[in-house]
């Protein structure tokens, strides 16, 4: 097998314990989307939803890249694949979209460089761990493409605007430090230093208390979009002090052990 590129297949997913890890998967053209893969990825969220023993997920690719973005030869043949759903599949935002408003926390294991339509797959996870290496471009305006309305909110409530105009408006490739300095990336860590703080953040957000942190993630990303539903946020706060995780946190703090949380 040295040398040969591992067998190509739509995204992979593995569940060990309160951990879910997607992975993209075609290394050969680095991880590039296609419309199958617009299908599976909805599969995994699903099939993540539907678990309630599930509290973190990682999403990665295999290889050298994170992923290259959505298939321009398919985009070209269908110009409304990016934006309008259609009978057969889903469009690339509505995917992002969902992978946004997963219930538990996202990380993105940035692996190596992230292009494209991409980059928005990564701004829709909750923590993105990169290498030194880490590099983003979005070629939008190199090839003639008005981004989709959820991809440029989520770049310009991430990144402010400046970052978000520049990454769309000169299509100009970036490092890790400056993916670093405008929030693009959560944390730049060396190569063999990668999985240990992906392993680290993980157990860390799959120990905590799951109403609280699913409730806060979903109001914060309420209010990055501009539409903050207070009632709602409210009334998870009223469940979160009944809740049987609230008495197990604060009998944990007084007996000065590890809380154990059941996620109600």
């Amino acid at each position: 097998m040295d040398g040969m590129q591992p067998e190509a297949t739509t995204p992979l997913l593995t569940i060990e314990g309160a951990r879910a890890t997607i992975r993209l998967n075609r290394p050969a053209v680095h991880n590039r989307i296609e419309p199958a893969d617009l299908l599976k990825l909805i599969e995994h969220f699903r099939t993540i939803e539907a678990d309630p023993d599930i509290r973190v997920v990682v999403l990665t690719g295999t290889g050298k890249s994170f992923s290259s973005g959505y298939h321009l030869g398919d985009l070209a043949n269908r110009p409304e694949a990016e934006v309008t759903a259609r009978d057969d599949g889903p469009s690339f935002e509505s995917v992002g979209d969902m992978l946004e408003n997963l219930k538990v926390p996202v990380i993105c294991r940035l692996n190596g460089g992230v292009y494209g339509g991409s980059t928005d797959l990564a701004l829709c996870c909750d923590f993105r761990i990169g290498t030194e290496s880490c590099e983003m471009f979005m070629p939008a305006a190199r090839i003639g493409i008005h981004y989709y309305p959820s991809g440029m909110k989520r770049y310009a409530s991430r990144l402010g605007l400046n970052a978000a105009k520049k990454l769309f408006l000169t299509a100009e490739k970036i490092h890790a430090p400056e993916m670093l300095a405008i929030g693009y990336l959560t944390e730049v860590v060396p190569a063999d230093r990668l999985d240990a703080r992906v392993d680290a953040l993980a157990t860390r957000l799959a120990s905590l208390a799951p109403l609280a942190v699913q409730g806060v993630k979903r109001s914060l990303n309420e209010i990055a979009r501009q539409d903050f539903d207070e009632a709602g946020a409210l009334e998870r706060a009223k469940a979160s002090q009944k809740s049987e995780d609230l008495r197990e946190g604060l009998a944990a703090f007084r007996e000065k052990r590890a809380p154990v949380f059941k996620g109600r």
